[in-house]
């Protein structure tokens, strides 16, 4: 973390994840209707530890409501690009193997053709992961209980603050 950054909380955004698994939070919309509600559960979390968004357009990361938010609060790969590349306020993150995450990092799985198409919250990692997720709603679920040909995760390093 630079000096312009803070701490991003795992516990909260974990904590948040467990409260909201099997339900849905009125101050976000429900995008069930509209393709899935997984990535913008995650965003959601992913906010309950930041505690930052990024308002650029375009490019950001952020949620105000369902017509003025960002491709990144609800899409799969525009959440990994932003997170990957921020280099704006808000959470950044990196790429790492299943044995550096922590509980409020996300995970995304893919199909054999690389299309990357959930975005699970994960809550615990030993003795396995276990996520929370919406679109399917779960609850400390085992990773091992998906179906899915590829996997990546990524850890939140930190949250900048512009």
């Amino acid at each position: 973390m630079d000096s312009g950054g803070k701490h991003y909380s795992h516990g909260d955004a974990t904590a948040y994840a467990r409260k909201w698994a099997l339900g849905r939070n009125p101050r976000y919309y429900d995008f069930e209707q509209l393709g899935g509600d997984c990535t913008n559960f995650a965003s959601q979390c992913i906010y309950a530890g930041a505690g930052v968004m990024n308002y650029r357009p375009v490019t950001g990361w952020y949620y105000l409501n369902l017509n003025s938010r960002s491709a990144s609060w609800s899409g799969v790969e525009f959440l990994y690009n932003f997170l990957i590349r921020n280099a704006g306020p808000g959470p950044y993150g990196r790429e790492v193997s299943a044995g550096e995450v922590l509980p409020g990092d996300i995970l995304q799985l893919g199909n054999e053709d690389g299309h990357f198409y959930h975005s699970p919250v994960i809550v615990e990692t030993y003795p396995e992961i276990l996520v929370c997720a919406h679109s399917y709603d779960c609850l400390d679920k085992p990773l091992s209980a998906y179906s899915f040909d590829w996997v990546r995760y990524i850890h939140i390093d930190g949250v900048k603050l512009s």
